[in-house]
């Protein structure tokens, strides 16, 4: 599911229209039809009204988590914050797993690197 499918779902689901929704975030019917659709991207300021409105997570409206009120104490943010996962001695002291199965340093190390090859080819 998509930011837009999301963002669409919980509209539905409060009984509420476009009209009424794209008032309280200040922004026009048509817009607000965009962003549903996926024709629009939504910007960050705007993402996170639509996260005050529905009261969900950021996380939860781009996909990163299927739980949509999944609150962080201060402690374990400030920890996400500070976590590198490049550092050996933290992917040693945490088990990565993937379906199921303990990820090897190795592997773990293969997968950063993916991701930053992946990010940097954006």
């Amino acid at each position: 599911m998509n930011i837009g499918d999301r963002i669409a779902q919980l509209r539905i689901v409060r009984d509420w229209t476009q009209e009424l929704t794209a008032a309280k975030l200040g922004i026009s019917r048509a817009s607000l039809s965009h962003y549903e659709k996926n024709r629009r991207e939504v910007g960050n300021e705007l993402l996170a009204k639509f996260a005050d409105l529905y009261e969900v997570t950021i996380d939860y409206l781009v996909g990163r988590t299927l739980i949509p009120k999944q609150v962080l104490t201060e402690e374990i943010r400030s920890f996400v914050d500070r976590l590198e996962l490049t550092d050996e001695q933290l992917l040693s002291k945490y088990s990565l797993t993937l379906d199921g199965r303990l990820l090897t340093l190795d592997e773990t190390k293969h997968f950063i690197a993916y991701l930053r090859a992946r990010r940097s080819a954006f």
